[in-house]
């Protein structure tokens, strides 16, 4: 605990939970009118006291639509690392515990996935599928498992070839049970940190895809989509893009600032 209570992960983790808790309570406590009401009147004003984040090109309100944006920016970048983890895991898992041919067809499949750059291979999926929130979640699960597959596989490589393990094959120990009892607890702190750090760069991804038009489409609002929507008006009224890019900045910035010291605390690499 003391290794964890630093004000680097206090800072990171305060402003994690401060956008959780944003995106999980602004439904129920913005009428959805003040976020989704135009009033051409009051298009592009400035930050103000009744306007704190100003507004955009259609009168909304900034504010409400950060917050409102923060809801599907997170699911988005959660639910993208829970499919990277669902499959990656196991990938990971399989390929480095058993090795052989299995280890060999596996991972020149992860290997063929990343040789192509993550974001450049959710934009594809995401062309080929169609822009949508589901399709924007498979897009960016689908780029992040062969990084977290080729990391697990490394660990579970090591794993393997511990002393205690080869004592308990030569006992007669299935490789399922030894996989369960052995392998699963010595990577799952990988796991937690990597997922952390999959976190900050699905919301850059989410971004960048809702910016190129292949991720979250009006009526619903996300940071990247602000930012897209944005860019004809930096000129006149920048604050429509600067408002929703502090927003990226500052989440990814905390995830990292959070993930390091994960890093530091469990991975076993990092204590030894």
């Amino acid at each position: 605990m003391r290794r964890f209570l630093t004000p680097k992960s206090l800072i990171g983790l305060g402003i994690v939970v401060i956008m959780v808790t944003i995106a999980v309570a602004a439904p129920f406590v913005i009428p959805a009118s003040f976020a989704t009401r135009m009033q051409l009147a009051m298009r592009l004003q400035p930050p103000s006291a009744a306007h704190w984040f100003g507004t955009d090109q259609l009168g909304r309100d900034l504010f409400y639509r950060v917050m409102l944006g923060a809801r599907t920016s997170l699911t988005i970048a959660g639910a993208a690392v829970g499919i990277s983890v669902t499959f990656g895991l196991p990938l990971g898992i399989i390929s480095g515990y058993f090795g052989g041919w299995t280890d060999i067809v596996l991972m020149r499949l992860v290997d063929t996935l990343l040789s192509f750059p993550a974001l450049l291979l959710a934009l594809t999926i995401s062309a080929m599928l169609g822009p949508s929130v589901p399709n924007t979640i498979i897009s960016i699960g689908v780029a992040f498992t062969p990084f977290l597959a080729r990391i697990i596989r490394g660990e579970a490589l090591r794993v393997a070839q511990m002393p205690y393990v080869e004592a308990a094959q030569a006992t007669g120990t299935s490789g399922f049970a030894m996989i369960i009892r052995h392998v699963l607890p010595n990577v799952l702190p990988l796991v937690i940190v990597q997922g952390t750090i999959s976190l900050a760069f699905a919301i850059l991804a989410e971004a960048g895809l809702s910016f190129l038009g292949l991720g979250t489409q009006p009526p619903q609002s996300s940071w990247g989509l602000m930012i897209q929507t944005s860019r004809d008006f930096l000129d006149v009224a920048p604050w429509t893009a600067l408002v929703p890019g502090a927003a990226v900045a500052l989440t990814v910035l905390a995830l990292n600032m959070f993930g390091d010291v994960l890093r530091d605390v469990l991975d076993p690499r990092a204590q030894r």
